[in-house]
C-alpha cells in the first residue's frame, strides 16, 4: 500500500483501528515486506561472501619453493661441478678439445643460474652469494695484478679476493678472452692455476645457495612453501605471494632497464654482460624464462604457478601475459649476436627488446602485483 492510503483511513478509521495498523506498518519496516527487498538482501550477502573468500595459495607456494627455485639450485650446482670437472681436465690436460669442453660447460651453467635471477631474495642475497657468483664487469686490471703476483692460488685465497675478480665472469674472461676462440696454448700456467681456484669457489657457493634452500640443510624452501602458517619470515601467504611477483619485477626491470638498455645507451660494450663468452642474448632470454618458470609453475615439471591464481581471478590478463613473456624471449632472441655489436649496428632490434621486456615488467607491476595485493589469502 502506498502512504496517501494509509493517511486516508487515518481520517475515517476510529484511533484504535489506527493503532493498529501502525504496529502493522511498523512490524513490516523491520521484517521487510515484499520478495524484491528479500531479493536484494540475498545478493549482498552473496557478493560479501564471494569478496571475502580466500585463495588457498599454498600448493603454488611450495610448488615455486621446492620444484622451481630449489631444483634450479640444484641443478646449477651440479652444472657448476660439471664445470669444475672440465676445467680440472683443462689443467691436466691443455688442449684444444679440453678448453671447448670447459667453454660448453661454463655456458650449461649460465643457464641455470640466469633463470635463477627471477628470484634474487632469501639466501642468495642475505649470504652475498650472489655479488660472489655473478658480478660485472670483470677487474681485469686488478686481475692482472694477481695473475703477476707471488700470491697463493688456492680457493680460499679467491673467496678473501673482491667480487669482481671471481664467479661466473673472471672464469668467462679466462676461457673465451674476447669472443674470439681463444687458442689452449696461449693459457699461462698462472692463468690455469686461477682458472682453477675460482672455479673451485663458484662450485663452494653453488652449494652453498642449494644447501640454504634444501630440507636437508638451511630448508629456506620451508618458510616459503608453509608461509602463512610454520613460517617465521613470511607471516601470511600473501607475503610470499608478493615477495614472488617482486622477484619478477627485479629482473625485468634490470633486463630492460640495466643489462640492455645501459650498454645499448651508452655505446659503451665494456658493459655488456657476458661480453667474452658472446652469450649475452643467451643470458637475457633465460632472465626471462626465469619468469616463465615461475609464472606457470614449471622447471622440470609441471606444477601449480602464478598462472593459476591469475586465471582464476582474470583469465584475459592470464593470457595477455603469457604472450607478453614468450614475445619478450622471442624479441631478444631477434638480436643479432653478439650483442656486443648490436648496441650500435642493430639499434632497431635492441629497442624492440627493451620495449618487449618493459611491457612485461608493467604487466607484473601494474596488473598482477595489485591483484595479489587485492586478494584475500589463506
Amino acid at each position: 500500500m502506498r502512504f496517501n492510503q494509509y493517511l486516508t483511513k487515518f481520517f475515517c478509521c476510529s484511533l484504535s483501528a489506527f493503532l493498529v495498523l501502525s504496529i502493522c506498518l511498523i512490524g513490516c519496516s523491520l521484517t521487510g515486506c515484499g520478495s524484491d527487498d528479500e531479493d536484494d538482501e540475498d545478493d549482498v550477502t552473496t557478493v560479501s561472501e564471494s569478496e571475502d573468500e580466500a585463495f588457498e595459495a599454498g600448493p603454488i607456494l611450495g610448488n615455486y619453493a621446492n620444484a622451481i627455485i630449489l631444483a634450479t639450485y640444484t641443478d646449477l650446482d651440479n652444472k657448476a661441478g660439471e664445470l669444475l670437472g672440465a676445467v680440472q681436465a683443462l689443467g691436466a690436460a691443455t688442449n684444444q678439445a679440453h678448453l671447448e669442453l670447459a667453454q660448453s660447460a661454463w655456458k650449461a651453467a649460465r643457464i641455470p643460474w640466469e633463470q635463477s635471477e627471477a628470484w634474487l631474495f632469501g639466501p642468495v642475497d642475505t649470504q652475498g652469494l650472489d655479488p660472489a657468483l655473478d658480478s660485472w664487469p670483470v677487474n681485469k686490471v686488478d686481475l692482472d695484478g694477481v695473475l703477476g703476483s707471488d700470491q697463493a692460488l688456492t680457493e680460499a685465497s679467491i673467496d678473501a679476493l673482491e667480487d669482481t675478480l671471481k664467479g661466473f665472469h673472471t672464469i668467462e674472461y679466462l676461457l673465451f678472452r674476447e669472443g674470439d676462440q681463444r687458442k689452449a696454448e696461449d693459457i699461462s700456467p698462472r692463468e690455469l692455476e686461477y682458472l682453477a681456484a675460482t672455479t673451485e669457489n663458484l662450485k663452494a657457493k653453488t652449494a652453498q645457495l642449494a644447501n640454504a634452500w634444501a630440507a636437508s640443510g638451511e630448508n629456506y624452501a620451508g618458510e616459503v612453501a608453509n608461509a602463512g602458517t610454520t613460517s617465521t619470515i613470511y607471516k601470511s601467504q600473501k607475503d610470499a605471494m608478493q615477495e614472488m611477483v617482486n622477484g619478477m619485477i627485479v629482473i625485468a626491470d634490470e633486463v630492460a632497464n640495466g643489462k640492455i638498455s645501459d650498454p645499448f645507451n651508452e655505446k659503451d660494450t665494456t658493459l655488456v654482460e657476458s661480453q667474452f663468452s658472446f652469450n649475452s642474448i643467451a643470458d637475457f632470454q633465460d632472465n626471462i624464462r626465469g619468469i616463465q618458470n615461475v609464472y606457470m609453475g614449471k622447471f622440470t615439471a609441471d606444477g601449480q604457478g602464478l598462472n593459476d591464481f591469475v586465471n582464476g581471478k582474470d583469465a584475459e590478463l592470464d593470457a595477455r601475459f603469457q604472450t607478453e613473456v614468450q614475445t619478450a624471449i622471442d624479441t631478444i632472441g631477434a638480436i643479432p649476436d653478439p650483442f656486443r655489436d648490436s648496441i650500435t649496428a642493430n639499434r632497431g632490434a635492441v629497442q624492440a627488446a627493451i620495449d618487449a621486456v618493459s611491457t612485461v615488467q608493467q604487466t607484473l607491476e601494474n596488473d598482477i602485483l595489485k591483484l595479489v595485493l587485492d586478494s584475500n589469502f589463506n
